[in-house]
This record gives C-alpha cells, sequence and structure tokens, in this order.
C-alpha cells in the first residue's frame, strides 16, 4: 500500500466550515468596527482601513484554500494523467485535508495496483511464449523429417501435413499472445496521421484497394500504435475476402469500411472477443480485432462495429486531447 507521510491534517467539513465561518467574521466585525471608527476617524477613513484589512484576510483565506484544496487536487490529477499515459511521475508531496489524504491513498495504491497487473500479463506471455518455442520448434523439424523418411504413404502424409499446419497455428497464436499483451501498454502517444501511415500499409497490403480521405488530420495516437490497429484493420479485412478498403479520418474519428461479405448478426457481439475467428482455414488467429481493440483502450480510444449492410464498416473513436 503507497505511503503517505504522517502528519496532522485539517479534515476538509473544518476547512470549509472555517472558510465560511471567516467570512461571516469579516463581514459582522466590519460592520461593528465602521459603526465606532467612523466618528473617531471619519468614515472614508475607516472605510479604507477596513478594505484593506478584509482583502489581507480574505488573501489569508484564499492562500489557505489553494494550499489545502487547489494544490492537491492539481498534482494528484497530473500524477494519475502521466500515470495513464506510462510517463515517470513522483507522487504528490502535499495532500492536503484528511480526506484528500485518503482519496490520494486511494490512488496511488490503484495506480501501483493495475501497474503490477499489467506487467504481470506481459511477463506471464512472454513466459509462456519462451517456454513453448522449443516445443512447438521441435515438433515442426520432427514432422519435416518425417516427410522425407521413406516408406510412408499418402494417408502418413496427410497426417504429417496436419501435424506442421497445426505447428504453424501454434506459432501464429503465440505471436498473437505477444502482440496482445504488447497492446495493453499504453506507450504509443503522439500524433499520426493517415497520411504518414499509407506507404505502409499500401506495401503490406498491396491486394487490397485502399482509399483515404482526411489523410492530413492528426489523430491522438503515434506511428507506432497507428501501424498496430490499421494493420490488423486492413489484415482481418483481407482474411474476409475484401479487395476495397476505404479510410475517412475526422478530427477524433476515423471510419474503416471495406467490401467484403460483411458480418452476420450472431456474430457482431463476438468479433472483438479472443480466438473468435470465421477465417481460421485462411490462417486467421481470432486476436487481430481484440489487439486493436486493447491497444485503443489502453489509450482511452474505442472502436465498434457500426454497420454490416455492405462489408464491414469500424468506427474509431479518440479520446478529446
Amino acid at each position: 500500500m503507497a505511503r503517505l507521510r504522517r502528519k496532522w491534517r485539517p479534515s476538509l467539513g473544518l476547512v470549509l466550515g472555517g472558510g465560511l465561518a471567516g467570512t461571516l467574521a469579516l463581514s459582522l466585525l466590519g460592520l461593528i468596527a465602521l459603526r465606532y471608527l467612523g466618528p473617531e476617524i471619519g468614515f472614508r477613513n475607516a472605510a479604507i482601513l477596513l478594505a484593506v484589512m478584509i482583502g489581507l484576510a480574505t488573501a489569508f483565506l484564499g492562500y489557505l484554500l489553494v494550499r489545502l484544496l487547489l494544490r492537491p487536487i492539481t498534482a494528484l490529477a497530473e500524477y494519475s494523467s502521466a500515470v495513464h499515459k506510462g510517463e515517470p511521475a513522483s507522487p504528490p508531496g502535499h495532500y492536503g485535508t484528511q480526506e484528500l489524504s485518503r482519496l490520494a491513498g486511494s490512488v496511488l495504491d490503484m495506480a501501483a495496483t493495475l501497474q503490477r497487473r499489467e506487467a504481470s500479463i506481459r511477463n506471464f506471455a512472454d513466459h509462456v511464449t519462451h517456454e513453448l518455442k522449443t516445443p512447438v520448434t521441435a515438433v515442426r523439424a520432427a514432422a519435416e523429417l518425417l516427410q522425407d523418411a521413406e516408406g510412408l504413404d499418402d494417408q502418413d502424409h496427410v497426417v504429417l501435413n496436419q501435424i506442421i499446419g497445426a505447428n504453424d497455428q501454434m506459432q501464429t497464436q503465440l505471436r498473437a499472445l505477444n502482440q496482445v499483451a504488447a497492446s495493453r501498454v499504453p506507450e504509443h502517444h503522439g500524433q499520426t496521421t493517415l497520411a504518414e501511415l499509407e506507404a505502409t500499409l499500401r506495401d503490406e497490403f498491396p491486394e487490397i484497394e485502399l482509399t483515404i480521405d482526411g489523410a492530413e488530420v492528426p489523430q491522438p495516437l503515434a506511428i507506432s500504435g497507428m501501424k498496430v490497429v490499421f494493420g490488423q484493420l486492413l489484415d482481418n479485412a483481407r482474411r474476409h475476402g475484401a479487395g476495397r478498403v476505404s479510410l475517412t479520418s475526422t478530427p477524433g474519428r476515423v471510419i474503416v469500411q471495406d467490401d467484403g461479405p460483411g458480418i452476420s448478426e450472431g456474430n457482431r457481439d463476438r468479433i472483438f472477443a479472443p480466438f473468435f475467428t470465421t477465417a481460421r482455414e485462411q490462417g486467421g488467429t481470432g486476436m487481430g480485432l481484440n489487439i486493436a481493440s486493447n491497444l485503443l483502450a489502453a489509450h482511452g480510444a474505442r472502436i465498434d462495429l457500426v454497420s454490416t449492410d455492405h462489408g464491414a464498416r469500424f468506427e474509431i473513436r479518440f479520446p478529446d486531447v
């Protein structure tokens, strides 16, 4: 649990009540002082003196409110924002009231817990892929050696081909597992336009006729993250038979439309689930849309399937920045 410095702190009720009581007291004392000082030093001089005293007292109350409320809340908000972006940050050093101190402790504990969970997911994925890589490679090597052996009939070759195909699928799933874990790490901060991504997408998907509208509109995601998201979307379109894909970019929003067969009503709620695919025979792993969704969610964005009347139509919405 996050450790907060132990020191006396006023309660929020005391701060707010003291501020209100001080304001009321200043008003009453001002009236009383004006009543008795006016005849002695003149009402004009008394009014000037009272204005100075009230101004100084108000400034002192304002200082207390800034120190006890505004400064701790601002520092906590900046720390939370830095943690969300994956940037290095130090916890706030001043917590103001008792309630803000407890709130800060809860936020710090939550941030530490989330960081540990993300690290454990990444470490688990790395461990699993590392441990399985050797036996999977060994199985493939053994199957390839058996293919060259003498005395095998056609049925034996069919079985060996099935083993090699299953081995390829396992290797693809292991790579996808690593990509899923990586997509949850919020490290793709920056801005990118589709124009910066266009050449890469055309090179990687030459069989797709790609059209882009709003290519110069910046979106709040670094090019490394944009490559992953749109690479997965175009790969998904290609595996499902699409020949044309259009990208329409407006501030904070990108529409991805393909001319494929679309998505059935029964599959609409499952397409972002891990390992769900209708293109297993074409090498699909069922992780592409899940990877794109996880990466966007890690940066405060979201992707939705908005139409299936003519092909698949996805909408990506980025957070306001």
